[in-house]
């Protein structure tokens, strides 16, 4: 049985990328941090199948701030493969917390290749590298195109980008990278651009919401599903020798076009419930970003499933029916009161 530790794990790719390895017959160790809430909303349900379907999987307690916390992590559990997911991921909070986000982003994985290398312990390496590393270089974007950040996200994920490189080299480690482009799906933290909008497109069609409040409508993004893109992860992991791959469809889409397709999904006029807000505009923009996914294609026999139409019905379609349970919920607990 391969062993599998995956820091953020929790999070969307990590809940995604989790559901695969178990479904492959793996043993998966995830790590999350201490925290006073429950965050592990999105691989409870894993919980729950553990014993009917025969799963072995567990979570650990670590921060990627704790360098001796990785080396034991690591030393115990002896994974085969490391997924390095785990991040301060929100670009436009970057700006308010770069220190934090340098720390955890840049630092945490040189912590996570350094904790590898001292203890000896034999495993693939997978980074989680972005799109938003190319920053304002013109597209389309490949693995052979220079480096233009324009957030301290980005510019963290340059850092750890050429660390996880630079240990590959240096020391023979199966590290390779994934520059991956925007993923979205209904497990994306409310946050984010794409879930905030077919979240109001749901709430303003249940006529729990009258605007929605987004910044630059121009930007330009290349969009895909997030299980087709940790199904690349895994991929990656599987060649006999590690490399580097950008990960998108090769289709950009602005934030206009998203809204348009989000509302359009519920038959509302975007325009009607739209406003702009200056406090969303990013101090640096980074105005269109467009993969060139060929040789992730070529190499690892790597596609996109899902379309962009089809990724926008999808988290519309889970957004009213996660609206609509909490509403019959909510009219249920009311009646219960009055009774």
């Amino acid at each position: 049985m391969p062993r599998a530790l995956i820091t953020g794990c929790t999070g969307q790719d990590g809940s995604y990328l989790t559901e695969l390895l178990l479904s492959k017959g793996y043993e998966v160790h995830g790590l999350k941090r201490r925290a006073s809430l429950f965050n592990t909303d999105r691989v409870d349900h894993i919980y729950q199948d553990l014993h009917e379907k025969n799963l072995r999987f567990t979570l650990h307690y670590g921060e990627l701030t704790d360098g001796s916390c990785m080396a034991t992590l690591l030393y115990d559990i002896r994974p085969d493969e490391v997924y390095h997911l785990g991040a301060q991921s929100h670009v436009r909070v970057s700006f308010d917390v770069p220190e934090f986000t340098t720390d955890v982003v840049a630092t945490g994985t040189l912590r996570i290749l350094e904790a590898i290398r001292r203890t000896g312990v034999k495993t693939r390496f997978y980074q989680a590298s972005s799109s938003e590393q190319f920053g304002s270089t013109p597209p389309p974007q490949s693995e052979t195109t220079a480096f233009h950040p324009r957030s301290p996200y980005a510019c963290a994920k340059v850092y750890a980008h050429n660390i996880t490189v630079n240990y590959r080299e240096s020391y023979g480690m199966h590290a390779s990278c994934g520059v991956l482009f925007n993923h979205e799906s209904p497990r994306r933290g409310e946050t984010f651009v794409t879930r905030k909008i077919t979240r109001a497109a749901a709430h303003v069609k249940l006529g729990l919401q009258k605007k929605l409040y987004l910044g630059n409508l121009d930007a330009k993004r290349d969009w895909g599903y997030a299980p087709d893109y940790v199904r690349a992860m895994w991929m990656m992991l599987q060649q006999d020798e590690p490399n580097d791959y950008v990960i998108g469809t090769g289709e950009a889409h602005s934030v206009r076009d998203f809204v348009e397709a989000a509302f359009a999904r519920v038959n509302l006029d975007w325009r009607d419930y739209v406003e702009i807000d200056p406090r969303y505009f990013r101090p640096a923009e980074v105005d269109y970003l467009l993969a060139d996914a060929t040789k992730a294609k070529k190499d690892l026999g790597w596609e996109p499933m899902v379309t962009f139409s089809q990724l926008v019905n999808i988290m519309v379609d889970a957004d009213l029916a996660e609206v609509e349970l909490k509403m019959r919920g909510g009219a249920e607990a009311v009646r219960l009161v009055e009774e």
